[in-house]
C-alpha cells in the first residue's frame, strides 16, 4: 500500500506582495496597496533592544514598490513562512541592513530622476550599493555585515519570484563573494591566560556568596554571576545559556552524574554535558580546570530561588531558570528573564568592582565566548592534545574546535626558541669535524643514538622533523642546499593543511631557519651572503632529492 502524502497547512492570512506581470514580463505591485495602513512591523519581545521598525519614511520618495516588497518580506519572516528565524534575526535584517540599503535606493531614484521599481533590483544596483558602502568609509566587516541583512531580504524576494533574481554567471544579481578574505581582518576572541581565569574565578566566587543564604533577594547582577560560573565550568553558548529549561538536568546511565542539556535554536538540536552530582555541601564553587561538582548544585539553588516566579513570568519566559523581579522604572515589579543587554552591564560591574585587568593592565575583557574558548583550551591542554574530545565537550567537530577554538600554547615557541638557541651554539662550535655523519638535513654526531633516535641496533634515525632540536645537529656551508630544501618544502604545506595545525607544528620551522641559522650565521661570518643565495635559489628551482617528493605526511612529529 503507497505512502499517504501528508499536506503542510498554510496561514492564508499571511503577508503577500501583492502584484502582477506586465505585458512585457514586468513585475508590477498593485498601486492602491502602497503605502500599506500599517508601516510599522512590530517584532515581540526579543534578546535585542529592537521592539519594532518603521517603514513610513521610505514611503512616497519614488521608492515605493521596493519599500512595500521588503515589508512584506519581513513581515513572511516573522509569521514563519520562509524557515524558522527568530525574532533577533529579522530585527537585525531591518535594523542592519534594510535601513542602509533603502537608503541608497533613494539616492539612486534621485540621480536617475526617476522611480525605482522591482525590476532595477539588478547587478548593477547590488554593485553600487557595495560601492556605496565602500565609500562611507565603516570597516569592512561592518560592510559586510550591512551587505549580508539586506541580501538575505532580496534572496528571499527573489525566490519567491517578485523581481527577476540570477543566481549564476557574470550578470549574477549578487556577487559571488563581494569580501574577499574579510574573516582575516577580523580577530577573533582569545582564551583567558592561567592568571586571568584564575583570578575571574576567585571574584565569581565572592560575587557568588549571597546566593547561598536563606534569606538572599534575587537580582538580575546575582543571577548573571551564577550564569558565567555555568558558562565558565561548561563551555556552553550564550543564547542557550540564558535560554535554560527547568527541566535541563536530565538522569545520567552513570551514579552521581547528571546531564545538563540545552537547546540550540540555530542548530536545531541539544547540547549535553556531564556534570557531577556534589554530595560536600561545603564546597559551593570550585576553580578551573574542569567541570566541577558544584555545578550542578547550584544550577538547582537558582531554580529553587526562582521557582516562585515561575507562575508570574509571561508565557514566553515560562520555564527559563533565569527569572527575576524588575527594578527598573517602567517595569518595577515585573517578572523576567536575563537578556544579552541585562549580562553585559553586569559583567562590566563585576569586572570593575574586583578590579580584574589583563596583561596589559587594561579591565578584564569577559564574554561567553571568551568562556568557551577558555574551556575548549583547557580541555584541550588536560587531554594532553586530544582533539576529539576537546571537540566532544565542546558539542562541535574536531575541524570545528581546530579551527575556531585552539590557539597554538606558549609551550611550543619556548621549546623552539630554547632549540634555536643550542642550534646557533651548535652551528658556532668548533666540533663541527669529520665525526659528524651526513644526513638529509646537515649533519647528524650520532645517529642510531642520538637525541631523537629510535636507539634501537641497527636503526638509523629518521626523525627529521626534530632534527632542529636536536643536539647532535649540526650545519655547515655546504649543508645549507640540503637546509633551505627542507625549508621549502615545509612551506609547501602551508597551503594543504589547517592553519592552526600548521601555526602550531610548521610554523616555526622557516622563521627558526631565518633568524637563527642564517642570520646568525651571517652575522657572525660563519655563512658569506652569496653563498646563502646561491643556496636558497638552488633550492627553490631544483630541491634536493630527498626533499622532492612527499615525506612529511608520513615523518614523525613531536612538539
Amino acid at each position: 500500500m503507497g505512502k499517504r502524502k501528508v499536506f503542510t497547512k498554510t496561514d492564508l492570512s499571511v503577508p503577500q506582495v501583492e502584484h502582477c506581470i506586465d505585458a512585457t514580463g514586468c513585475v508590477v505591485i498593485w498601486p492602491d496597496v502602497v503605502p500599506p495602513a500599517n508601516t510599522i512591523v512590530s517584532f515581540g519581545r526579543n534578546s535585542s533592544t529592537r521592539r519594532n521598525f518603521d517603514f513610513a519614511r521610505w514611503y512616497g520618495s519614488e521608492i515605493d514598490d521596493l519599500t512595500y516588497a521588503c515589508q512584506r518580506q519581513v513581515e513572511r519572516f516573522l509569521a514563519g513562512q520562509e524557515g524558522t528565524l527568530s525574532a533577533t534575526t529579522v530585527a537585525s535584517y531591518c535594523d542592519t541592513g534594510l535601513n542602509h540599503f533603502l537608503d541608497y535606493c533613494l539616492l539612486q531614484a534621485v540621480a536617475y530622476e526617476r522611480r525605482l521599481t522591482l525590476n532595477d533590483l539588478d547587478r548593477g544596483l547590488i554593485d553600487g550599493f557595495l560601492a556605496h558602502l565602500r565609500e562611507k568609509g565603516t570597516a569592512t566587516n561592518a560592510q559586510k555585515n550591512y551587505y549580508s541583512k539586506a541580501k538575505a531580504v532580496l534572496v528571499a524576494l527573489g525566490k519567491r519570484g517578485i523581481f527577476p533574481l540570477i543566481i549564476s554567471g557574470d550578470a549574477a544579481t549578487f556577487p559571488r563573494n563581494p569580501f574577499p578574505n574579510s574573516n582575516r581582518k577580523v580577530k577573533g576572541e582569545t582564551a583567558l591566560s592561567k592568571r586571568e581565569r584564575q583570578e575571574f574565578a576567585a571574584a565569581l566566587r565572592q560575587a557568588i556568596k549571597p546566593i547561598w543564604s536563606d534569606d538572599t533577594m534575587v537580582t538580575s547582577e546575582l543571577l548573571v554571576y551564577a550564569l558565567l560560573v555555568v558558562a565558565l565550568h561548561t563551555g556552553r553558548n550564550t543564547i542557550p545559556l540564558l535560554e535554560m529549561g527547568r527541566n535541563c538536568l536530565r538522569p545520567h546511565p552513570k551514579d552521581n552524574t547528571v546531564f545538563l542539556v540545552l537547546w540550540k535554536r540555530r542548530g536545531y538540536n541539544t547540547s549535553k554535558v556531564a556534570l557531577r552530582v556534589d554530595s560536600d555541601s561545603e564546597r559551593v564553587l570550585e576553580a578551573m580546570p574542569s567541570i566541577r561538582p558544584s555545578v550542578e548544585r547550584l544550577i538547582r539553588r537558582v531554580m529553587v530561588l526562582t521557582e516562585p516566579l515561575d507562575s508570574e513570568a509571561p508565557d514566553d519566559f515560562k520555564g527559563r531558570v533565569w527569572l527575576y523581579r524588575s527594578r527598573a522604572h517602567n517595569t518595577a515589579g515585573h517578572v523576567t528573564a536575563l537578556q544579552v543587554q541585562r549580562l553585559d552591564k553586569s559583567i562590566e560591574r563585576l569586572v570593575a568592582k574586583y578590579d580584574l585587568k589583563d596583561s596589559d593592565g587594561k579591565p578584564l575583557r569577559i564574554n561567553i565566548s571568551r568562556l568557551r574558548k577558555t574551556f575548549a583550551n583547557r580541555i584541550f591542554e588536560l587531554t594532553d592534545g586530544d582533539l576529539a574530545t576537546t571537540a566532544s565537550a565542546l558539542g562541535n567537530t574536531a575541524r570545528v574546535a581546530d579551527q575556531n577554538y585552539l590557539a597554538p600554547s606558549g609551550d611550543a615557541r619556548r621549546n623552539w626558541r630554547f632549540m634555536g638557541e643550542m642550534l646557533v651554539d651548535e652551528l658556532l662550535a668548533e666540533t663541527i669535524g669529520a665525526t659528524y655523519k651526513k644526513s638529509p638535513l646537515g649533519r647528524c654526531a650520532d645517529p642510531v643514538n642520538g637525541q631523537f633516535a629510535p636507539k634501537r641496533e641497527g636503526e638509523t634515525c629518521m626523525n627529521f622533523m626534530n632534527c632542529l632540536r636536536c643536539r647532535h645537529y649540526a650545519v655547515t656551508a655546504e649543508d645549507l642546499y640540503k637546509l633551505f630544501s627542507f625549508y621549502f618544502r615545509v612551506l609547501s604545506e602551508r597551503s594543504r593543511m589547517d592553519k592552526r595545525r600548521w601555526a602550531r607544528e610548521y610554523a616555526h620551522i622557516p622563521r627558526l631557519i631565518d633568524h637563527y641559522i642564517v642570520a646568525e650565521g651571517l652575522r657572525r661570518g660563519t655563512f658569506k651572503a652569496e653563498t646563502v643565495e646561491a643556496a636558497r635559489e638552488h633550492a627553490r628551482t631544483e630541491p634536493h632529492s630527498f626533499w622532492s617528493v612527499d615525506l612529511i605526511a608520513s615523518l614523525e612529529v613531536s612538539l
